[in-house]
C-alpha cells in the first residue's frame, strides 16, 4: 500500500464526498509536482497554469476522455460522486461540470486511499494536461 500516511482508513466505507475532499488535495499535488518538474518557473505563472488545470471546467473534460479507460469499480466510484447532493453552487462552472469534478475527485481520493499510486499514476499521464518532460 503506498501512502504519505499510512493510518488505517478504508475507503470504501467513506462518502463520496469526503473522497472527493482527499481526492482534490491529491490532483492539487500531482498538478503541481508535474508543473515545478517541468519548468523552474515564477510562482505566479505555476500558479495560474495549477488554476486553469485544477478546476471543475477541466476536471469535468478529463474524466470525459477517461470514462472508456476506467473499470468497473472505479467507474462505481465515480458515479457516486458525480451524484452526491452537495449544498454548492459553482460560480464559474455549470452544474454538470461541477458534478463531473466531483465524481474525479472522489475517483482521485479513491485510488490514493486504496494505495493504488501506480493506477493514480496512469490515469495522470492519460489525462494528457501536462507531458513529462
Amino acid at each position: 500500500m503506498e501512502r504519505l500516511l499510512n493510518d488505517g482508513c478504508d475507503p470504501e466505507q467513506l462518502s463520496p464526498l469526503t473522497l472527493a475532499f482527499v481526492g482534490d488535495g491529491v490532483f492539487d499535488l500531482m498538478v503541481r509536482e508535474r508543473l515545478v518538474c517541468n519548468a523552474n518557473a515564477p510562482v505566479g505563472y505555476l500558479n495560474s497554469k495549477k488554476v486553469e488545470i485544477v478546476c471543475c471546467k477541466s476536471q469535468s473534460e478529463i474524466i470525459s476522455a477517461l470514462m472508456p479507460r476506467l473499470n468497473a469499480q472505479e467507474l462505481a466510484v465515480f458515479k457516486r460522486g458525480r451524484n452526491a447532493k452537495t449544498a454548492h453552487t459553482p460560480k464559474n462552472a455549470s452544474n454538470s461540470q461541477y458534478h463531473s469534478a466531483t465524481g474525479f475527485e472522489a475517483l482521485w481520493g479513491y485510488l490514493y486511499l486504496k494505495g493504488e499510486l501506480s493506477r493514480l499514476n496512469e490515469l495522470f499521464d492519460l489525462c494528457g494536461i501536462l507531458p513529462k518532460e
